[in-house]
C-alpha cells in the first residue's frame, strides 16, 4: 500500500492517530528531508526507516519507491510540513503510482492555504488557490489583473523576503480592498491580519516580517 500522509504544518501535535500508526507500520517514509522529518518521528518515537524525496531526486527515487511498492512493501508519503502532492515533488510520485495500477490512500492532515482561509472569514464556497505568486513586480501585477476578474476569494503562498512587496503590487490593482496575511500557522505565534493592503504594509514594515504567508484578497 502507497500511504500519502499529513503532517502538521507546525504544532506537531497536529498529527493524527491514524497518521502515527501507518509510520509506524510502513517498511519505509519517504521525505523531503530527513533530518526535519526526524524531528517529528522523534516525537512520537517512530523508528521506521526513511529515504529522501525531493525537487532534484524526485524523477530516480519514484523509479525506487515505485520498485518497492510493486515487490509488495508498503510505503509513506510526507512532505516537510503539510499535505503532499501540494506544491512539492510528491505530485510525480503520486502520479507515477497511479500510472503503475497501485492501490493508494490518502490520510488527511493540514494544508496552510485551507487553514488561512477558515480564519480570515471571507467566503470560501467558490475561490481560486494560485500558489506562489509571481518573481517580478510587473509579471504579479499582470498576473493580479487576471485574477481580479475572476470575482471570487484569491489564496496565495508568499515568502517573507517578498511579502512587503507583493503587498505594494496588491495594493496598486486592487486599491483599498480588505487582504488578509496568516503566518506561523498553528504555533505559538500564530497571526492573523485583517485590513487594507496598505494597514498590511505598515503592520509589517516596523521589524523584518518571518515565516511563510497565505495572503487572502
Amino acid at each position: 500500500m502507497f500511504y500519502i500522509v499529513g503532517t502538521p504544518i507546525g504544532n506537531l501535535k497536529d498529527l493524527t492517530v491514524r497518521a502515527i500508526e501507518v509510520l509506524k507500520k510502513v517498511d519505509l517514509i519517504a521525505c523531503e528531508d530527513t533530518r526535519h522529518t526526524k524531528i517529528l518521528l522523534d516525537h512520537y518515537s517512530i523508528k521506521t526507516p526513511t529515504t529522501s524525496f525531493f525537487q532534484h531526486n524526485r524523477f530516480m527515487k519514484a523509479d525506487y519507491i515505485v520498485g518497492l511498492l510493486k515487490q509488495g512493501r508498503d510505503v509513506a508519503l510526507v512532505s516537510d510540513a503539510g499535505t503532499p502532492g501540494i506544491l512539492d515533488p510528491g505530485y510525480n510520485l503520486i502520479n507515477l503510482a497511479i500510472q503503475n495500477n497501485l492501490e493508494m490512500t490518502f490520510l488527511p492532515g493540514a494544508t496552510a492555504f485551507v487553514n488561512a482561509l477558515v480564519l480570515s472569514g471571507r467566503p470560501a464556497h467558490e475561490f481560486y488557490f494560485g500558489g506562489f505568486l509571481a518573481n517580478r513586480s510587473q509579471a504579479r501585477k499582470n498576473q493580479l489583473e487576471r485574477l481580479k476578474k475572476l470575482g471570487c476569494t484569491l489564496v496565495f503562498y508568499e515568502s517573507c523576503h517578498r511579502i512587503l512587496s507583493s503587498l505594494e503590487d496588491i495594493k496598486a490593482v486592487f486599491g483599498d480592498k480588505e487582504v488578509v496575511f496568516a503566518r506561523e500557522l498553528t504555533k505559538k505565534f500564530e497571526e492573523v491580519f485583517r485590513g487594507t493592503a496598505e494597514e498590511a504594509i505598515i503592520r509589517l514594515s516596523g521589524n523584518r516580517p518571518r515565516g511563510e504567508f497565505v495572503v487572502i484578497i
